[in-house]
């Protein structure tokens, strides 16, 4: 049985003739009955009364029908369906990334929303040393994260540079100033990210080189409370610059240079080297590097 056999023994069982189905279906008559006798064959049952000029079904012919239109309406869902996707106006995205580097896709996933609101786009916060597996392993179609893998499977596509900043809040005493030095900090009570990172450790081996105290007096868990809290005076922070852009604008925190401190953040989207695209991730990887 095959769907094209099941369309055949429909548009005969619609039309009640073997002669009107064939003028639909632009086939010879001998064929359509050839069609309707292999179905029969398959089935083991007559599917028409013969003799009937009506084309009247069998008690066959009537089960048949009502699973055979099923089943032609399901062919015709997931032609619409791969249209649907193929146009963007469904489909699903699903990307990995750490909190920080979320920042860092938001003008483009904002752009990308506007043009395919359709799209579920799906971020999952993890850790960024545990991208590469969860792309190998089809968990995600895409990851960011601030190194470049070795792995020979992943396409690692470079698509912005940021920097380590110092921020602190407007009326704290050195506000005023552009730079400072690191023997400037030894004093200030810093809130620190507490998940442990590569760039936490070359902060802190910057300061014990230069020998100075780095007081971590408050360690929490995101980057959002961080900020809040040197908004409300609680300390100073060293984050990454694109997470503050918008406080930097308001004024509701300065940026201060650390004359010492020079660590580059490159970021790099990643992807499954042997793994097709799907229309939603080929559209948002259009927008990023447009960007």
């Amino acid at each position: 049985m095959d769907l094209a056999s099941l369309q055949v023994f429909l548009t005969v069982a619609e039309e009640r003739s073997f002669s009107r189905a064939a003028v639909k279906l632009f086939r010879t008559q001998p064929a359509i009955s050839i069609a309707v006798r292999k179905l029969e064959e398959w089935v083991g049952q007559p599917l028409f009364v013969r003799g009937s000029r009506t084309g009247q079904l069998t008690e066959a012919g009537i089960f048949l029908k009502e699973y055979a239109e099923r089943m032609l309406n399901l062919r015709e869902e997931i032609r619409r369906g791969v249209d649907d996707l193929q146009k963007l106006r469904q489909g699903e995205l699903s990307i990995g990334a750490n909190e920080s580097s979320i920042h860092a896709l938001l003008p483009t996933l904002a752009e990308y929303r506007r043009k395919y609101p359709k799209i579920h786009v799906r971020f999952h916060r993890v850790f960024s040393r545990e991208i590469p597996a969860e792309i190998l392993n089809y968990r995600l179609d895409f990851g960011v994260v601030t190194f470049r893998p070795m792995d020979p499977n992943l396409v690692a596509i470079e698509f912005m540079r940021d920097d380590l900043v110092l921020v602190v809040p407007p009326k704290h005493r050195l506000a005023k100033r552009r730079a400072v030095s690191v023997k400037d900090l030894g004093d200030e009570s810093f809130v620190a990210h507490i998940v442990e990172s590569p760039y936490r450790q070359r902060v802190m081996q910057l300061f014990a080189r230069h020998r100075t105290s780095l007081r971590m007096d408050i360690e929490l868990p995101t980057i959002e409370s961080i900020k809040r809290a040197v908004e409300m005076n609680m300390g100073v922070a060293i984050v990454p610059r694109m997470c503050v852009k918008m406080e930097l604008e308001r004024g509701t925190l300065v940026e201060l240079r650390i004359r010492q401190m020079h660590f580059p953040r490159h970021l790099f989207v990643l992807y499954r080297r042997d793994r097709a695209l799907s229309h939603a991730a080929r559209a948002f990887m259009r927008r990023l590097r447009a960007r």
